[in-house]
């Protein structure tokens, strides 16, 4: 079991920056709601159902990242940080000296159909 004072990873999450302040968001976001998930489809899946209207355009490439155990939003250059000193990869495909980016399939292989 990890330490509860290092920081790891818990999820998959996307940042939908609306501009609005939503209850019980991570620690760091301060407007915009943060969806978390398995994977980053199962929050769009999510944000589909919450907001039918949704603006994909407010969605950028840094709004896609991870929830850690310290209820924070990281992004994936982040993430991939955290996962690395926590050990948390289920392969060994990364190089050093790479600028590398955590996806959710790096964190836990699916064996089935989604």
């Amino acid at each position: 079991m990890k330490d509860n004072k290092e920081e790891f990873i818990i999820c998959a999450a996307i940042h939908y920056r609306d501009g609005q302040a939503y209850k019980e968001q991570p620690k760091n976001i301060e407007n915009g709601i943060v969806i978390a998930g398995r994977r980053h489809n199962n929050c769009f899946m999510t944000l589909e159902q919450l907001k039918p209207d949704y603006d994909v355009n407010l969605i950028e490439h840094k709004d896609f990242g991870f929830i850690t155990s310290h209820d924070n939003f990281v992004t994936r250059a982040e993430g991939f940080k955290i996962a690395q000193a926590q050990n948390q990869f289920w392969h060994n495909m990364y190089r050093e000296g790479e600028d590398n980016i955590l996806t959710s399939e790096d964190l836990y292989i699916y064996k089935g159909e989604y």
